[in-house]
């Protein structure tokens, strides 16, 4: 890795002309602990990085997306001839427009700053500059992504999907359990973390329960914030034989309070779900794994295609903001638009 900065020059005595390239002016890092900086040796982004491995204990992905996001920095500082610790506010806002003028996207600009903020939060910290020139700049703003949601038949054909049927050695159990799993969030749009939440009862210490006599499951969302979401016919049906089968596995699962509990009691992760969900997608035939949040997705693009009630849908998915929601009309949008390409005899221009 290239040095990421120059090594510190000595401070003339007083009285003492200033040298070649110096203004006499003090560095734009005013108050720079000159001692320090040497202690580092010239290459403080190592120095930095060192830090974020044995201080901070980040992870080594993490460090190595630092590295590369410094070495930008670094490359950045020295095409503008300013050293690293004399960067200003104003070369950060028109390394961003740089950036942004290149096609980046706004979300890859804001880890990359997010990056740098930490680096100058770190040289602050050691007295080698007094402000963080990273500091209040914003990202260009970047259109939400769409959503990705299985169409209607897609999502049918997968929480239909009867692995005992279409896989031989199949486990009784665990299909009876991975079904119920899937039609649940096809039915009530949870996150993950609120279906591995779930209890088989409600009880003081739950954060979530399934309603047996009510159709619906209670459940502990984000900001916990509480709410009671409808289950569906089909997904009952998967949770009522689920039960049935239930207590006929392993002793330490059938003694668990968890609704869906693994092999050995405990309470299924987030990510034995999605594991169990893209097994089960490819399984079933689908062109693309599939993972819990598209099943969440394809509730709430499903429900709004049907009532058109995006209110509704925001309770159901207990979003706090209705600007969340309103993601899936533009998902409505683009089926309503495929239909009209489909079916409208005007839709397309012939070819003479």
């Amino acid at each position: 890795m290239a040095d990421d900065a120059a090594p510190v020059p000595n401070r003339p005595k007083q009285g003492a002309a200033p040298g070649p390239g110096e203004s006499g002016a003090p560095s734009p890092a005013g108050g720079r602990d000159d001692t320090k900086c040497r202690s580092f040796g010239v290459n403080l982004i190592e120095a930095y990085l060192e830090h974020a491995r044995v201080e901070k204990r980040l992870a080594l992905r993490t460090v190595e997306l630092y590295s590369l996001d410094l070495t930008r920095l670094k490359a950045s500082a020295d095409e503008a001839k300013v050293n690293l610790l004399a960067v200003q506010n104003t070369h950060i806002r028109r390394w961003v427009m740089q950036m942004h003028a290149g096609g980046r996207s706004g979300r890859g600009i804001a880890l990359i700053l997010s990056g740098w903020r930490g680096f100058y939060a770190w040289a602050g910290r050691e007295g080698l500059v007094t402000s963080n020139p990273v500091q209040d700049v914003r990202t260009p703003k970047s259109p939400k992504p769409v959503p990705k949601a299985l169409g209607v038949d897609d999502a049918v054909q997968l929480v239909s999907f009867d692995a005992s049927q279409e896989t031989e050695g199949a486990d009784p159990w665990l299909e009876a359990r991975d079904s119920a799993m899937v039609e649940l969030m096809y039915s009530s749009g949870l996150r993950v973390a609120e279906l591995t939440g779930l209890d088989l009862q409600a009880s003081a210490t739950a954060r979530g329960w399934l309603d047996l006599d009510g159709a619906e499951v209670h459940v502990l969302g984000k900001g916990a914030k509480r709410r009671s979401v409808p289950v569906g016919s089909k997904a009952m049906q998967a949770l009522r034989r689920w039960l049935d089968v239930r207590a006929m596995g392993p002793s330490a699962a059938a003694a668990s309070s968890a609704l869906f509990p693994g092999r050995h009691g405990t309470r299924l992760s987030a990510q034995s779900v999605w594991q169990r969900l893209q097994k089960r997608s490819r399984q079933a035939g689908m062109s693309a794994p599939v993972h819990p949040h598209m099943l969440r997705h394809s509730f709430a693009s499903h429900v709004l295609q049907s009532s058109g009630d995006l209110r509704a849908v925001q309770e159901l998915l207990g979003h706090a903001n209705i600007s969340t929601t309103q993601v899936y009309t533009r998902l409505d949008f683009q089926h309503l638009a495929q239909v009209y390409d489909a079916a409208h005899p005007r839709a397309h221009s012939k070819n003479k």
